[in-house]
């Protein structure tokens, strides 16, 4: 393979859509995803990172059009939120029915989120048990944390059989002309 046929490995860009109520548990999330953040397999983004003086809403559609895969951080005050469910996830769920994302709800605290559109995404933690139900929330987000990691490995893998068909497809049409 020649330097033109090396398949990109960048980092898989993360959005984090959540209610400002759960920015706790969002944190707690992030924590427990920085190992993945070092080792250089992921990068990730929420609203509390935009700037002072930054036009917020085009910088959220921005990330929202742009990242691979998108959390849905999934409680009462998301649905409540009427930017979260009427903007971020309609977008998401628009991207992913699309195939240019990937939509991961996970699901925070309890709420009857199985009658909304992501009740037919699978959900994280395993079983979408909440992570507040679970005894020791660190617990859950390791769970979490595990869940990404193998969707991305997964993901990754398809990905790279997808570059490698498309590098021979290249391969045989220079070969033909």
């Amino acid at each position: 393979m020649n330097s033109s046929e090396q398949i990109d490995f960048s980092p898989v860009g993360i959005f984090c859509s959540y209610a400002h109520r759960d920015e706790l548990l969002k944190n707690l999330l992030l924590t427990h995803l920085s190992p993945m953040q070092r080792e250089g397999l992921i990068t990730t983004w929420h609203d509390a990172e935009i700037s002072a003086g930054e036009e917020w809403r085009d910088e959220i559609e921005h990330r929202l059009d742009t990242s691979e895969v998108i959390l849905l951080l999934i409680s009462p005050d998301f649905f409540a939120s009427t930017f979260c469910y009427g903007i971020e996830m309609q977008r998401a769920l628009a991207r992913h029915d699309s195939g240019t994302a990937v939509v991961v709800p996970i699901i925070l605290r309890p709420c009857d989120w199985q009658s909304f559109p992501i009740g037919r995404l699978q959900a994280l933690p395993p079983q979408a048990r909440p992570i507040t139900s679970w005894p020791n929330r660190d617990k859950a987000m390791e769970a979490v944390a595990k869940g990404l990691r193998s969707a991305l490995a997964r993901r990754s893998g398809k990905d790279q059989k997808r570059s490698a068909s498309e590098i021979n497809r290249n391969r045989n049409r220079s070969l033909s002309l």
